[in-house]
């Protein structure tokens, strides 16, 4: 019955916070005061019967002196709800819309989460998890009455916020929240043992929570300044001269607009195709920002389907000889995804360096990936020191944050084989079978890292001028290869990049919607050899179907485009490809209908 009457208070609060949308603080402060009034009456009426009564309930008395395995049974109960607490919010879709409606309830909303359903559902289970621990802590007294449990609110309230639960709401776990109520009973069983007057308990709570919500508040709200203050730290970099993009001249990266008439894929449908990939049956797939590999079924690439939800953002793909995908997912590393649609990692940390300070083993950003004909994937991680929420703040440091890892799936280990890059990002094989190609996107510069023969371990430069920063690279039909731009160099930029001292007085004095960023809103594809020439350039100078290309693949005369911001994947027909050629067959001699 307590539980059947917690959970009917829980459900009026939900229906107010939830449906009619009534401030939370207000509504629970009301209905706290309604309640506690009917308490008080009913003891008032009803204490005499109550008192005069004698009952025995063996149920009653187990739960005060009964023990599991040693453990009390209010505090074994406590372990389990934070075990199925903790697998609710981690592995199940009511937990994550938990979080997503409590981190902002606009951006649930649109992404079709039912946000007032949730809040009322979380206002029934809180209830009901309230009523247990009354019932446990009654028990433990063995006695009830109107002031049982009251200020226990303010226990909860500092133990939450001790154990790093935002008061905003989106960010916690049970296990912190477990960890905060052990700090506050030891800190009320330290109080008790230095024999403090009966009032220094909830004067010392009440400050703790005081101080716990001012950190709480200033935190959220000033965190990214004090990160601009003390974490960003900008360094001296010279680029060469921009080599000449105007229109008409005979610079190979002269301006045109080749790819302002594009067959549009997945439109409206896609949310940040960073890359795609085609299968050996020509299916094409891309990554989503909900977490999501997408993949449209040939021939004609218009019906689409979820092939595999890995939960953060996909970015580099690639094939290995089994037909098997291989992502790079930003925030959680590598991963492979059978055509079973069984989604395994790979790997999310690397080998520490030998000499690093901090404990630099976790991937945080990893970005793309090529495999080479041993199996063993290759993959660049952009940056050590920011997520991906916060990649552009790389290119204000201009240091080099990241480096190139290796996997071995012989041994399940990786390691890191290239470091001290400026946020290297597109990786791709060339055709001995003994070197990449990486692309350094701050440092506009496309290199050759040798990983077997005769140069193991040397590095040369391909291309060193380009006129933006180049993401993707990946192989073309006539033996070239291809190279996206994701933005293009301004003088501007180029110019604060020989500042270090004003890029460290912008990030401290300005927000961070005013810095000086890189241009990152102009589509260009080029193509270039292994001997640094570029032989031509594709642009979109209006931006209408393509503002941003992060990556392209070509694959039987077509060249597929995607970016990062995009809602769409490009389709361009090349006039002089080869109208058979794929990369399945390039990288494992695989044709398009599957035989090898």
């Amino acid at each position: 019955m307590v539980l059947l009457l917690c959970a009917m208070v829980g459900l009026i609060n939900g229906m107010l916070v939830g449906y009619l949308r009534l401030r939370a603080f207000l509504t629970t402060l009301a209905t706290l005061i309604v309640l506690r009034a009917i308490v008080d009456e009913l003891v008032l009426n009803y204490a005499r019967v109550v008192s005069s009564s004698i009952s025995s309930s063996a149920l009653w008395e187990s739960m005060w002196d009964a023990k599991i395995l040693g453990i009390p049974l209010a505090f074994a109960f406590a372990i389990v709800m934070a075990i199925l607490c903790h697998l609710m919010l981690s592995r199940l879709r009511i937990g994550w819309h938990i979080l997503a409606v409590g981190g902002s309830r606009r951006s649930a909303h649109n992404a079709g989460i039912p946000v007032r359903r949730v809040v009322c559902t979380t206002y029934v289970m809180s209830a009901v998890l309230a009523g247990m621990g009354g019932v446990l802590y009654a028990a433990r007294l063995n006695s009830t009455g109107s002031d049982t449990g009251a200020g226990l609110e303010v226990m909860v309230l500092t133990a939450a916020v001790l154990g790093g639960i935002s008061l905003g709401g989106g960010r916690g776990s049970s296990l912190k929240a477990m960890l905060g109520a052990f700090i506050v009973l030891i800190v009320i069983n330290s109080l008790i043992r230095l024999d403090m007057p009966s009032g220094s308990t909830p004067l010392a709570l009440g400050l703790i929570l005081l101080v716990g919500v001012a950190v709480d508040i200033r935190w959220t709200k000033n965190r990214h300044k004090l990160m601009s203050r003390v974490y960003v730290s900008p360094t001296y970099l010279s680029l060469p001269t921009c080599p000449s993009t105007e229109p008409g001249s005979a610079s190979p990266y002269a301006l045109n607009d080749r790819l302002r008439e594009v067959d549009a894929i997945g439109l409206e449908e896609l949310d940040g195709p960073e890359d795609m990939i085609l299968d050996s049956a020509g299916n094409l797939y891309t990554g989503s920002r909900h977490g999501d590999i997408i993949r449209f079924l040939a021939p004609d690439h218009r019906t689409s389907e979820v092939f595999a939800h890995i939960g953060g953002f996909p970015l580099g793909l690639a094939f290995d000889r089994e037909d098997s995908l291989h992502a790079c997912v930003a925030g959680m590393g590598l991963y492979k995804v059978t055509q079973n649609r069984e989604v395994i990692k790979l790997s999310d940390q690397t080998n520490r360096s030998l000499f690093s300070i901090i404990d630099d083993s976790r991937i945080r950003l990893a970005d793309d990936l090529d495999i080479a004909s041993d199996g063993r994937v290759f993959f660049s991680e952009a940056t050590m020191r920011y997520e991906v929420q916060d990649w552009v703040v790389d290119a204000l440091e201009c240091r080099s944050n990241g480096r190139i890892l290796c996997y071995d799936p012989r041994t399940g280990s990786t390691r890191t084989v290239l470091s001290k890059l400026i946020f290297p990002n597109g990786i791709c094989m060339a055709l001995d079978g003994e070197s990449l190609l990486f692309a350094e996107t701050w440092a506009c510069t496309i290199k050759r890292f040798w990983f077997g023969g005769a140069k193991k371990g040397r590095v040369e430069v391909v291309v060193s001028d380009l006129p933006g920063y180049p993401d993707n690279l990946n192989r073309a039909s006539d033996g070239s290869f291809w190279c996206a731009l994701a933005g293009m160099r301004s003088p501007v930029f180029d110019l604060t990049q020989r500042r270090p001292d004003f890029r460290k007085k912008m990030a401290r004095l300005i927000a961070a919607d005013e810095w000086i960023f890189p241009n990152v809103n102009t589509g260009c594809v080029i193509r270039f050899d292994l001997e640094g020439k570029v032989l031509e350039s594709f642009w979109d100078l209006g931006g209408e179907s393509h503002a941003q290309i992060t990556s392209m693949r070509e694959h039987q005369g077509y060249l597929y485009l995607g970016g990062i911001n995009n809602n769409r994947i490009g389709k361009y027909r090349l006039r002089d490809a080869d109208p058979k050629w794929t990369s399945q067959d390039s990288y494992w001699g695989m044709s398009a209908g599957g035989q090898k």
